[in-house]
């Protein structure tokens, strides 16, 4: 089925149909990666957008039962250059046009995905509107994309209750506000017992279960819209040892004062060079973000920079000086990409046991 892509600044791009054929308005943004679109598809934090691949060849390895980073797929549409309709690898399930099929998600293939993503890049992001061709309508489907905002993102994905995954020594407890599997896996890796509460749990929730440190995840939407969320992270400073990922570092320099601001086209894909300033060295990491915290809005007596994005030089993490917290914009769990930067729970788990010893007591 031919199927056409409409941009709010009225660029056309006309394409064939893989998996459903359902008409979906979006964010359009384009992620980098040359593999990983299984986890990509599952991302919570893509609510409400249509990805593009800048990888000309996709769904070569299939659809396969280990690599889901959530329950169900997020994104409202993919757009491809080239789809693979013969998947061959020795894990795949599923083709990809039957898993976006089986969750009316539609694909769009057969456009210049190059050009898309220059666009994107001069002009930033844009809504887009994926619709039949014998069903477009220039004006109509003009006023449906300038009405278009994602709202409600974080409520939309979050968990419904409290679930307790694996066990161990230590016992993390975990704000969902859009987490992906790894993140859990790598916590149960390293002997924790995470328990993942929903997006809303307030101190009193937390307290409950008598954690060791709180993890503040990555997560779909404008930061500034989770006003509950940044109330809470107020009340767990200083209470127990915190480390934020993606929405979650955003939300904390939110929570002291600092502000936000949206990305031209934001950082999506698994090749963005990231410094640790401390180490003096540059890592490889996985990003998926459209915001960044505004770096002239941080309190330098009681945070500092840990992490500067190469390209951009945009705040990639921040540690408090004097409380058991520090953040990275990127995603240390990886899925996909490179792992280079797991060190990072590892210093989590420090942390926790310093704050055990009164370490940061001491600073005070």
């Amino acid at each position: 089925m031919d199927l056409i892509l409409m941009l709010e600044d009225g660029t056309i791009f006309e394409g064939s149909s893989f998996g459903s054929a359902n008409e979906v308005i979006g964010e359009i943004v384009f992620n980098t990666g040359m593999t990983g679109y299984q986890e990509i598809l599952t991302d919570p934090s893509y609510y409400g957008q249509v990805v593009t691949m800048t990888y000309p060849l996709i769904g070569n390895y299939g659809i396969n039962k280990f690599d889901y980073e959530s329950s169900k797929p997020h994104v409202k549409g993919l757009i491809v250059r080239e789809y693979c309709k013969y998947p061959s690898n020795f894990r795949c399930d599923k083709k990809i046009s039957e898993y976006l099929e089986k969750y009316e998600i539609p694909g769009l293939y057969g456009i210049d995905t190059r050009k898309l993503t220059k666009i994107l890049r001069e002009k930033g992001t844009m809504r887009g509107i994926i619709t039949q061709k014998e069903k477009f309508d220039f004006q109509a489907n003009m006023d449906q994309l300038l009405t278009y905002e994602i709202k409600n993102a974080v409520e939309s994905v979050t968990a419904r209750e409290k679930t307790v995954y694996g066990d161990g020594k230590k016992h993390i407890a975990l704000l969902d506000y859009g987490v992906k599997r790894n993140i859990i896996r790598e916590l149960n890796k390293r002997g924790y017992q995470v328990t993942v509460f929903p997006a809303d749990a307030d101190l009193s929730d937390i307290c409950q279960c008598h954690p060791d440190g709180i993890m503040l995840s990555n997560g779909p939407g404008d930061p500034k819209e989770c006003k509950v969320q940044i109330e809470n992270i107020r009340q767990f400073m200083g209470v127990y040892p915190i480390f934020a990922i993606c929405l979650g570092h955003q939300l904390m320099a939110l929570a002291n004062n600092g502000d936000t601001e949206k990305l031209k086209y934001g950082h999506r894909g698994c090749n963005h060079p990231v410094k640790d300033i401390e180490k003096d060295r540059t890592f490889i990491t996985s990003q998926n973000h459209g915001y960044t915290i505004v770096s002239d809005s941080i309190d330098l007596t009681e945070m500092e920079i840990t992490h500067i994005n190469i390209n951009d030089n945009t705040v990639e993490g921040v540690k408090f000086k004097h409380l058991p917290i520090f953040t990275v914009q990127f995603h240390p769990e990886a899925c996909p990409g490179p792992q280079d930067t797991g060190y990072l729970f590892d210093q989590f788990g420090q942390m926790m046991d310093d704050f055990k010893k009164g370490a940061y007591d001491a600073k005070k």
